[in-house]
């Protein structure tokens, strides 16, 4: 899952969307430094990524992917499932996507100090640009594989995959809706647990 989906997959609990959002940044268990919650954080979000990597119906979005885009295929099936999850961001919160994502900025910004140096480069772009807001329009998932396959020197083609997503997106979406049901029920146990 991307950014919007492990924000709100933290469960409105501060420290733990800060853990969950900066995990990708935080190398093995180099994590002793940050506070107790921040660092279950970070576990939840390892957890979910176990999960969706090994579960079925993720898989199969990112076998439509994979002739054209390999391996880089599953990090485009997160970037649409996040798609699918602003878009259809009222079945899932009462707060609107707008607020919610202008809050999030805000912990950020509240958190500055204890954020690795690579979100700290990324945040004001991210929040310039309303990189997690604009995840609900075509327009804005279409920005994010431009970025991505900048990143990886337009090796991965990922910029292509929006011509896949506008041809396959029921299914993407069906998918992501069945999914989705199962990832925040096993969510919310990790959190529990933790």
């Amino acid at each position: 899952m991307n950014f919007l989906a492990h924000i709100y997959l933290s469960f409105d609990d501060d420290q733990i969307t800060i853990g969950n959002f900066i995990a990708d940044s935080i190398r093995g268990n180099k994590i002793d430094h940050l506070p107790p919650r921040v660092q279950k954080g970070i576990l939840l979000h390892r957890e979910i990524d176990t999960y969706t990597d090994s579960h079925r119906i993720p898989k199969i979005s990112s076998k439509r992917l994979h002739k054209n885009y390999s391996h880089y295929s599953r990090v485009i099936v997160d970037i649409f499932y996040d798609h699918f999850l602003a878009k259809n961001w009222s079945l899932y919160s009462d707060t609107p996507l707008d607020v919610f994502v202008e809050n999030f900025y805000d912990l950020l910004e509240d958190n500055y100090t204890i954020l690795p140096n690579g979100v700290k480069r990324m945040m004001p772009y991210m929040i310039a640009d309303n990189w997690i807001y604009n995840y609900s329009k075509m327009e804005g998932i279409g920005r994010v594989l431009n970025g991505m396959n900048r990143r990886t020197k337009n090796k991965s083609k990922m910029n292509f995959a929006i011509l896949d997503l506008e041809e396959h997106y029921s299914e993407f979406e069906k998918e992501f809706t069945s999914f989705f049901e199962e990832l925040i029920t096993f969510s919310k146990q990790k959190y529990i647990s933790l």
